[in-house]
């Protein structure tokens, strides 16, 4: 299976987060790449650097403001009188009705939807780099790779169009999905990181080209708290083509897995002609994040009936946080997707 990964994206290492009322460390830093290359080591799984992929691969689910504002702002947020380190929003438009913003810091609440991707010296870099991963990726896979995988970070799957949110900058799941769609009439989506793939979700909404698939902590109690419920199926001619699959917190290997047969047979029922897996590792039962309780041996199972389901499949790294067993949790999922065979 070919891997892709660019040392780039180490380049964003954010430093801000806002819990609870406290400004504590980012949890989406540097260090979690090579966590999870010491996983693909173990398997004797090489990586190769990705060449860049066109800016029409980005603007098939991003707008150019949008790549403009991550590609300019921090730049640009250093002229400010005593800019801080990272660009932080403090003013987001709440009416429907807002007209675009030309003020700096006007166009960061309009384009980050909280506090959680600040946007640092290096995050632009770092974000082309990955979405460059996404793409080398589905191209491995549209000429002919049964699946590709690219080690993806800053991930993506809560940014929409134009809105980054949640450690996101560019949804490198959705820039995956939408490069399949060159070779293949229909593609599925199945994002199985603890959070909702409230990004990836918003661009699909109304399609019918594209199912999108999530298995996610319930949003009544967990982020991204205002999207992510079964009520959600799409609208216009997305109807019917987008599914969720909320669960309690601290959900454990059994329902865990009865859900994703479940999600899988909603896959096999839309019979798309490939899938792209955002692979979230941080359902995990010692994420520090403490969503859902998965077992290795539960994320084993999962890459066993993901492959079973036999579609050319892109996986793209999402969640999974600091912790010794992020690269055992990698090793276990691939593992048993690849069934020996790497």
């Amino acid at each position: 299976m070919k891997c892709f990964y660019a040392p780039e994206t180490e380049a964003h290492d954010p430093k801000f987060r806002l819990t609870h009322g406290q400004i504590a460390r980012n949890a989406e830093q540097a260090e979690r790449a090579r966590l999870l290359l010491a996983g693909l080591e173990a398997l004797g799984l090489p990586v190769s650097d990705p060449p860049e992929a066109p800016r029409s691969a980005l603007e098939a689910v991003h707008s150019p403001r949008f790549i403009d504002f991550l590609e300019t702002c921090w730049d640009e947020w250093q002229a400010l009188p005593d800019a801080g380190p990272e660009v932080i929003p403090n003013v987001f438009p709440r009416d429907a009705a807002a007209s675009y913003p030309e003020h700096l810091v006007a166009r960061a609440g309009w384009h980050m939807g909280d506090t959680a991707a600040p946007v640092g010296k290096g995050s632009w870099l770092a974000t082309r780099r990955a979405a460059d991963c996404a793409v080398a990726a589905a191209d491995a896979v549209l000429a002919g790779e049964r699946a590709a995988y690219a080690l993806c970070r800053p991930p993506g799957h809560h940014t929409s169009a134009e809105i980054a949110a949640g450690h996101c900058l560019m949804n490198v799941s959705a820039i995956a999905a939408a490069r399949l769609r060159r070779g293949h009439q229909k593609v599925a989506t199945l994002d199985i990181d603890v959070h909702h793939g409230n990004g990836t979700q918003a661009i699909f909404y109304d399609r019918a080209d594209v199912m999108t698939v999530s298995i996610h902590a319930d949003p009544r109690e967990y982020y991204p708290f205002f999207v992510g419920h079964a009520a959600e199926t799409g609208t216009g001619d997305g109807e019917g083509f987008n599914r969720n699959f909320p669960l309690p917190r601290g959900t454990g290997d059994g329902p865990w897995l009865d859900t994703l047969r479940d999600a899988l047979r909603h896959i096999n029922g839309f019979g798309p002609g490939a899938l792209m897996v955002s692979l979230g590792l941080d359902a995990h039962e010692n994420d520090p994040l403490k969503g859902m309780a998965v077992t290795f041996d539960g994320f084993r199972q999962a890459g066993e009936m993901i492959a079973a389901a036999g579609y050319p499949t892109v996986l793209v790294q999402e969640g999974g946080y600091l912790s010794t067993d992020l690269t055992t949790s990698l090793e276990s999922f691939l593992g048993g997707f690849l069934g020996g065979d790497a």
